[in-house]
């Protein structure tokens, strides 16, 4: 058995990394991450990959909800977290942001992507 006939959400993945591609290599790097939001929101509509932008995630502790909330750039396919960053490199922060906004959603699977380097950076994280 081959070590990608177990890579979770593969397609998914491939799918995702591809439309942002897409947008970067479009656009190019420098703008807000604002601007790469609406950019990979629209990517995603054409290319019909659903998605919900700024999901809302509740944190829960020892039975309740914390009055705190915190929203992930993206969930796609109702599976994968999806954060994105403009900024020249990616950091520990930004890793530790996206573990914890999959640990608060459940979620397995999340893509850490940064469009503020001359090549687009990303990072898959599982839980």
């Amino acid at each position: 058995m081959g070590s990608d006939e177990n890579f979770l959400l593969k397609k998914e993945c491939y799918d995702i990394v591809g439309v942002a591609m897409k947008v970067h290599s479009a656009l190019g790097f420098g703008f807000l991450e604002a601007v790469y939001q609406e950019a990979l929101a629209l990517g995603f509509d054409l290319a019909k990959i659903p998605f919900s932008e700024q999901h809302e995630l509740k944190i829960r502790l020892w039975g309740r909800e914390l009055k705190k909330t915190y929203y992930a750039d993206f969930l796609v396919f109702d599976q994968i977290i999806v954060e994105i960053k403009a900024q020249k490199a990616l950091s520990s922060a930004d890793e530790s942001q996206l573990l914890n906004y999959m640990k608060a959603s459940g979620k397995q699977i999340g893509l850490l992507i940064n469009f503020g380097a001359p090549s687009l950076e990303f990072k898959r994280f599982v839980r």
